[in-house]
């Protein structure tokens, strides 16, 4: 009866958030006398997607144990949800879900979803990490809930039939190389519509969002709660736009900024590199004595470029491969948001340039192939017959259909861009805005979401995150006008809850637990333990490191 009963919510939250040719409120579904017959047809086209929606809701999943070396408590199932909202008659594709259910059924609140981030991070195994991370009164609390956006491992998985070499994206601009940058692009977008064409206009934030609310009704749930990271700070905040009613108790971890989704976000790695850069040649003169880089952040910042300038002329050979300076330029963007790991890995450049033996593991951020899938996955990730490239086209998917207006279709525009960006932003300005497979994609099939809502929610975010700078997460707290934000001062790492910091891991719990965010926007110190850690968690991030060991890597 439950059921029975939210399904019409649900309807009417998805087709409001439709194209105009269904309806906008529930109004619509019965015109006032004398209303004009297209708006009696919108109407109708209003109450069909009802009937249309209403089958969905009326899923049953069929729990089971994900996989052999899966851990019991953890059960997944696959539900069916429309390829194309506007036309949810239409065709269907798969939704992997999974659960982990609540330890104390009478203690009970309802679900806790969450995303690892991405976009093209799989979350099917993402219960098994918050089961580890939160204390045990939420365990009592939530059931667990994980899914593989739609176009993701286990639900119906997008391919563009991309080889490795196709899949390396962070290319920096060169002159000589240009054209073929842009024969590349044009034809990874060539070959993402042959192979996925009828599915690309359709893997969106605003879809996957609908999913989620799809989701939470075949749950009987009327709320959802939700911990989001990097990607899934903006899968969270669409949400919140979407379905203001049904957000519950939102977490937003290291934050992507709304207003910049996508072209502009990849250039924050460019812009907020540099102030990272300025601090890492600060630390480290101090430091001249251990790591002899420098004894002034000069000297510091010429040892460095002087590297690259050595290693563009003839690359330096570290643990058996060839560091250009382009290498150099790119693995350093990730490490100076940690001083320390920053000056570790450039004396083993330093050692090699010199002919001694490195680092293997240190020498790793410079010599792992650049490839625009993701570094590799946790436990538990996506099963073998998932395409091998699934991650980078679900990537260009979202990145590009989410709003094409902010990519030009002028390769010459991509050109002036990047050689304005080097010049703004040295280490990485031409690699965030040179060509990318967005210049030839399709436009978007729906409007960019404009966030802005009074949803209560919690952003929590490091100072020094590599991924999803500080100013990206203060600006999705200012367009979530009913939250409050959480900085760690001094935190270092792409992602915050749980790092074992009582203030941060405290502000979390507390809102998870009994939905009190603080008073106020509060500050936390980083503790050693934490940036310790985020210094251990350092990789080649191909696109970034994981928030977390547990969770699967993702890209913002």
């Amino acid at each position: 009866m439950r059921r029975r009963r939210l399904a019409p919510l649900l309807a009417v939250s998805v087709t409001a958030t439709l194209a105009p040719a269904l309806a906008t409120s529930t109004a619509a579904a019965a015109p006032a006398a004398g209303a004009s017959a297209s708006a009696s047809a919108t109407a109708a086209s209003s109450a069909g997607a009802k009937v249309a929606l209403e089958r969905y809701v009326q899923q049953k999943p069929r729990w089971k144990r994900c996989g052999a070396d899966a851990p019991a408590p953890l059960k997944c199932a696959t539900i069916k949800v429309p390829l194309d909202y506007r036309n949810p008659r239409g065709e269907q594709i798969d939704l992997a879900i999974s659960r982990i259910k609540s330890t104390a059924p009478d203690r009970r609140r309802g679900v806790l979803l969450s995303n690892p981030g991405g976009p093209g991070g799989p979350g099917i195994y993402m219960p098994l990490s918050m089961q580890e991370s939160l204390p045990t009164a939420a365990r009592q609390k939530y059931d667990l809930i994980g899914f593989d956006p739609r176009g993701v491992g286990r639900s119906t998985p997008v391919t563009c039939g991309l080889t490795s070499k196709e899949e390396n994206w962070l290319r920096p601009y060169k002159e000589e190389t240009f054209d073929a940058d842009v024969a590349w692009a044009e034809r990874v977008a060539d070959k993402c519509l042959a192979k996925s064409g009828d599915l690309l206009p359709h893997i969106t934030t605003r879809n996957t969002a609908r999913d989620m609310d799809l989701l939470r009704a075949v749950l009987g749930e009327r709320k959802l709660s939700y911990v989001g990271y990097s990607y899934g700070t903006y899968l969270g905040a669409v949400y919140t736009q979407l379905f203001p009613g049904r957000a519950d108790r939102f977490v937003l971890d290291s934050a992507v900024d709304p207003a910049r989704a996508w072209r502009g976000m990849i250039q924050w790695w460019a812009e907020g590199a540099e102030p990272a850069f300025d601090r890492w040649t600060e630390w480290a003169a101090e430091r001249s004595a251990t790591y002899r880089l420098g004894d002034t952040p000069k000297k510091v910042d010429r040892t460095f470029w002087d590297l690259v300038q050595r290693a563009d002329e003839k690359p330096i050979e570290m643990d058996g491969q060839p560091v250009t300076g382009d290498d150099l330029r790119s693995g350093m963007r990730g490490a100076v948001f940690s001083p320390e790991y920053a000056s570790e890995v450039l004396v083993e450049v330093k050692k090699a340039a010199q002919g001694q033996p490195v680092s293997a593991e240190k020498a790793e951020v410079f010599t792992e192939p650049q490839r625009g899938g993701m570094a590799g996955a946790a436990a538990g990730a996506a099963p073998a017959e998932t395409p091998a490239d699934n991650m980078t086209a679900s990537f260009w998917a979202v990145v590009c259909g989410d709003n094409s207006a902010v990519w030009s279709e002028d390769p010459e525009s991509y050109r002036r861009d990047a050689i304005e960006d080097k010049g703004r932003y040295p280490l990485f300005g031409d690699f965030a805005s040179s060509i990318k497979p967005c210049a030839f994609w399709d436009k978007s099939a729906e409007p960019v979401t404009q966030v802005e809502n009074g949803v209560r929610s919690l952003v929590v975010q490091n100072e020094w995150d590599s991924q999803t700078p500080l100013p990206s997460a203060q600006a999705l707290h200012t367009a979530l006008k009913g939250s409050k934000m959480v900085t760690v001062r001094g935190g270092e790492g792409h992602g915050v809850y749980p790092s074992g910091n009582t203030c941060t891991d405290g502000a979390v719990n507390r809102y998870l637990l009994k939905g009190k965010l603080p008073a106020k926007d509060m500050t936390c110190k980083a503790t050693p333990r934490s940036n310790a850690e985020a210094r251990e968690n350092q990789q080649r991030d191909a696109l970034p490191g994981s928030p977390s060991p547990q969770r699967a890597p993702d890209r913002f």
